[in-house]
């Protein structure tokens, strides 16, 4: 049987700010919160993203972003600006989505895309 990828981990020591930033601005939901241990399993669409409580997680990284393909590009990032985010320009890439990339309240790189309709 091929492994299958249950979920990324996402380390903070910001455990409710990202909790908070993954379900109100990106539009996630709670699988699992386990407040006492700084942990929540959030899901959206088929994927799952672990927020886990840390001391000290270190920097953000430059090496990879979380990339979340959404049905109107428009309204998430009025959404984005509405919460104060600065986004990045929308680029159109050679394959034909449509990409915004903005930061979370750690510094993690978040993409959102889109499809063209039709």
């Amino acid at each position: 049987m091929p492994s299958e990828l249950y979920c990324i981990e996402l380390r903070t020591s910001r455990w409710q700010d990202l909790v908070d930033w993954y379900k109100g601005v990106v539009g996630m939901r709670s699988a699992l919160r386990i407040a006492e241990d700084r942990y929540a399993l959030l899901v959206g669409g088929g994927g799952r993203l672990a927020i886990v409580g840390s001391g000290d997680p270190g920097p953000a990284s430059g090496r990879w972003s979380l990339a979340f393909e959404v049905p109107d590009l428009d309204a998430v990032e009025a959404r984005l600006e509405a919460a104060g985010i600065e986004v990045g320009p929308r680029r159109l890439h050679p394959e034909g989505f449509t990409t915004i990339a903005a930061l979370d309240p750690d510094g993690n790189r978040v993409r959102f895309f889109t499809w063209p309709a039709g």
